[in-house]
């Protein structure tokens, strides 16, 4: 078994593997990580080429964010995620990464655990309907790039900056900013994912929110992953309608991150870089 980096024509069969364990995953995300970050994505591939596993990572500024651990069903047992996940942290680690995240499953939590992870939250998958019913009319002018004060709060959110991150969500996705938040809803097969999703205050996410909804088309799905610390969400969520499909712990290893969850209402991607 070798180790090697991740090539974009591994993007397809890393997509159909993520779709058999019924994770959303879509190819910007391998686009984006293979050009900010090539030097954390590897595969491992056995002595006939066969590709029998996946990891990918992201370096932010003072932190960085491991994903897309995923091994083939018939190599499983063999310590190939081990080794992956251990290629990803020595390159966010020699990248001068200080705070490094991630989201587990329960199955996956004791491996890093072992590498001192440790869980600070639960990331919580809600889904719903648009409520959009005519035809929805696209506004060019949510295309235009976050504000100053919208990089600001995802800043406060994480306790770190993620411009790279929200300029490639933002410019796939449409924006609605207010005075006090802001909500990215980007597109994802027939769905629709509203993330990254921060607010000062539950009553402007409200406000943003249902704008949000009100943009999609009736019958469209829309999902969103909210912190569960951050009871004022849950509330929103429940008297929307949304209803909970699964989560996953978000852990740390590393410097403890100046993180506020009361201003988070959607990550961007649950699984490869918050």
């Amino acid at each position: 078994m070798t180790i090697e980096p991740f090539r974009m024509e591994d993007i397809t069969p890393f997509l159909k593997l993520a779709a058999a364990e019924g994770w959303v995953a879509e190819p910007w995300e391998f686009e984006f990580l293979q050009g900010e970050f090539p030097q954390g994505c590897f595969a491992a591939r056995d002595e006939n080429g066969e590709t029998a596993g996946y990891v990918t990572s992201l370096c932010l500024h003072l932190s960085g964010w491991i994903g897309n651990l995923l091994v083939a069903q018939q190599f499983r047992g063999g310590g190939i995620g081990k080794v992956l996940f251990r290629k990803a942290l020595e390159a966010l680690r020699a990248a001068g990464a200080q705070t490094i995240w991630l989201t587990a499953s329960k199955s996956g939590t004791p491996l890093y655990e072992k590498h001192e992870f440790k869980r600070i939250d639960t990331i919580v998958r809600w889904v719903g309907t648009g409520r959009q019913r005519h035809g929805v009319h696209v506004d060019k002018s949510k295309h235009n790039p976050l504000m100053a004060p919208s990089h600001n709060l995802d800043t406060r959110a994480w306790g770190d900056r993620r411009d790279v991150l929200l300029k490639a969500t933002s410019h796939r996705g449409q924006i609605l900013q207010n005075e006090s938040g802001f909500i990215v809803q980007q597109p994802c097969g027939e769905a629709v994912q509203f993330g990254p999703f921060a607010s000062l205050d539950t009553q402007s996410a409200v406000r943003l929110f249902d704008e949000a909804v009100g943009a999609v088309a009736v019958g469209t799905k829309i999902f969103l992953d909210v912190p569960r610390s951050n009871s004022a969400a849950a509330r929103h969520m429940l008297r929307r309608g949304m209803q909970v499909c699964g989560s996953n712990e978000l852990m740390y290893a590393g410097t403890r991150p100046d993180y506020r969850p009361e201003l988070l209402y959607g990550l961007a991607t649950m699984g490869s870089c918050g």
